[in-house]
């Protein structure tokens, strides 16, 4: 008996191996070969050309005195800061309106999803027909209201702007799908009970909704981050990082360091350094969320 439940136990394993293996092969050639190249060429100096000379942290060094390093940093820790609770908050509000009693919420629900359907790049150049300071939409209507046009393209902090506008249309209807799943498992009888007991909504969507969604909120912080810690599709499409740095961030400064000064080693060592931020940033997240589950 025992050795024909350790020969199904051991069919069981064959088989689960057998359909993880295709994940796994891809797991392995696209994600963490690349990832283990690029630790190797970040203490190298590569131009493409050649063969690479072994330089060891000074591409790691080089990092602690570059002002552009610097800017792109701060740039996405600034970017990440305003999208992250900004998305989340219009993403909520979102939610909570698409799951009410709202008239025509299947259209209301179908044209806040619909810029996840859209790529990144095809968002950037939406918002580029928008923000574009000579010809755009959005100046064409200032105008027509005797408004100065703003420059979008030629002044850093409404270039920056624009990449956050564009960021947030795109970015909301995510969180809103979101939370408007987390809000399907919300109990109404919750609800109903804090309302017979003399609550109003602000009270109970405080008391009672947000603690609900908290699963959502911990999910979507992460996912925010780490998307704001990647961005670059909408950057470089929308400003190439410009005017004068104003919007290069980590992922476009480490673009134009690899494929424009052809310094590989030097942009790897910046991918280094930007993965270690996002895992930093994960881990501290998710501490924080365990130790709010235990003194919870």
């Amino acid at each position: 008996m025992a050795r024909a439940r350790r020969a199904g136990g051991g069919q069981e394993a064959r088989a689960a191996w057998a359909f993880l293996s295709p994940y796994l092969l891809v797991l392995v050639l696209f994600a963490l070969l690349p990832l283990v190249w690029a630790v190797t060429i970040s203490f190298q100096r590569d131009t493409g050309f050649g063969d690479a000379s072994w330089t060891g942290l000074d591409n790691y060094t080089r990092l602690l005195g570059d002002p552009h390093f610097w800017r792109a940093t701060a740039n996405t820790a600034l970017f990440t800061a305003v999208v992250t609770p900004v998305s989340m908050a219009l993403g909520l509000g979102a939610a909570v309106l698409l799951n009410s009693l709202l008239p025509a919420r299947g259209f209301f629900r179908s044209v806040v999803v619909l810029p996840m359907a859209v790529s990144g790049v095809a968002t950037a150049l939406t918002g580029a027909l928008v923000f574009n300071e000579n010809n755009g939409v959005l100046n064409g209507l200032l105008g027509a209201l005797g408004l100065p046009a703003v420059q979008w393209q030629s002044g850093g902090t409404a270039a920056f702007a624009s990449v956050v506008l564009v960021t947030l249309w795109w970015r909301v209807g995510f969180n809103a799908l979101i939370y408007l799943a987390g809000l399907q498992n919300v109990d109404p009888t919750l609800h109903e009970a804090c309302r017979l007991d003399g609550a109003n909504g602000w009270q109970r969507f405080r008391a009672v909704t947000v603690p609900a969604l908290a699963p959502s909120s911990f999910f979507l912080v992460v996912m925010n981050v780490i998307y704001s810690f990647q961005v670059f599709d909408i950057v470089f499409v929308l400003t190439g990082g410009g005017p004068r740095d104003a919007t290069s961030v980590l992922v476009t400064y480490a673009y134009d360091t690899a494929f424009t000064t052809r310094d590989h080693g030097y942009s790897a060592a910046i991918g280094v350094v930007l993965l270690l931020l996002t895992l930093a940033f994960t881990v501290l997240r998710w501490r924080a969320a365990r130790s709010a589950e235990v003194t919870g």
